[in-house]
């Protein structure tokens, strides 16, 4: 899977990944490869992502939005 985290002011990470955990309004969830299509909104939270070479990375979200389709991923957010 591809994901871009893009703020207002610059591209936070790109690459591919195997997952993401996000703070979805009305709860956390992961996405994995071959999610269904999805837009959520974010809440205030931490962004887990895994890469596809196995590193974990986190971001700390204060809300955004997030879109999948076809195993690429965008995180559309404001950041701490």
């Amino acid at each position: 899977m591809y994901l871009e985290i893009i703020t207002p002011e610059e591209k936070v990470f790109s690459g591919e990944i195997k997952l993401i955990r996000v703070p979805g309004t009305k709860g956390s969830f992961e996405i994995l490869q071959n999610h269904a299509p999805i837009i959520s909104t974010l809440e205030k939270g931490d962004i887990k992502v895994i890469s596809s070479s196995g590193k974990e990375e986190h971001f700390e979200i204060n809300g955004g939005l997030i879109e999948v389709s076809d195993n690429k991923i965008i995180v559309l957010g404001e950041f701490i």
